[in-house]
């Protein structure tokens, strides 16, 4: 990203710079998927890797450990930071929905709403699949996804409003916009997000596009995949999932 260039329109994982700065690594969540590796045997998968926030460290404790995601400038950037660190994982290019690694995992994990990015139930479905395939004997598969608040899907009604906020080395603090709109019949919420700096308004512009899961229909996408929701917790502290919890992280098992 060039910091004097013209506004830029872009999907935001083509950016892993930019990926990094607005999403910084989640300790909570980096310890939780710790937590499972270290519980369930040596291979670990995780699909959707982006720039290895969570599995890196994984890898630093010792698992055989893989990543997989769709986007080069990602794995670009995952493999830069395992050298730096001194870890070894093997990179993959590809997409969750349709993968073939010729070996079982102890552990399969989809992270920070990854799984999200998979519009139709079909897919949702047909990675699922993928993932039953690749689980060794006893193997668990966990992930999480946000819970829908219907007042907030409600109101995404296109009006451009402020988001977040970061410091970038190179421009200093950088204020988010988003604007987007829920698509209540493909349950999606489509948006774009405005960077801007007091001197460089929208410097750059980038499209996100995510599913909502329901709470109901979860078990039953797990079902037709060949898998079985063993867990729903609403935090990362493991606090049962209720009605009022943000998030739904699941711990899955195959149905065999």
């Amino acid at each position: 990203m060039d910091p004097k260039g013209e506004t830029m329109e872009q999907e935001l994982y083509s950016d892993a710079r930019l990926y990094d700065l607005l999403f910084p690594a989640d300790e909570a969540a980096v310890d939780f998927y710790r937590g499972e590796a270290d519980g369930k045997g040596e291979r670990v998968l995780e699909l959707g890797c982006g720039t290895g926030h969570k599995l890196i460290p994984v890898a630093a404790d010792g698992h055989q450990s893989v990543g997989l995601d769709l986007a080069p400038d990602m794995l670009a950037e995952a493999q830069r930071k395992a050298n730096e660190r001194g870890v070894s994982v093997e990179w993959r290019h590809g997409d969750m929905r349709d993968f073939d690694l010729d070996r079982e995992f102890d552990l399969i994990f989809i992270a920070a709403n990854a799984l999200l990015h998979l519009h139709r139930a079909d897919d949702i479905v047909q990675c699922f699949r993928a993932v039953r395939r690749h689980l060794a004997p006893g193997g668990r598969f966990a992930f999480d996804v946000f819970s829908p608040n219907v007042r907030l899907l409600a109101g995404a009604d296109g009006t451009r409003r402020p988001r977040t906020s970061f410091t970038d080395p190179d421009r200093g603090v950088v204020r988010v916009d988003v604007d987007d709109t829920y698509d209540a019949a493909a349950q999606v919420t489509r948006g774009t997000w405005y960077f801007s700096t007091d001197s460089e308004p929208d410097f750059q512009k980038v499209s996100l596009e995510v599913r909502s899961i329901f709470p109901q229909e979860l078990p039953v996408l797990l079902e037709r995949g060949g898998l079985r929701l063993v867990e729903r917790f609403g935090d990362w502290d493991r606090v049962p999932f209720t009605s009022d919890s943000s998030m739904q992280l699941c711990v899955c098992e195959s149905d065999a």
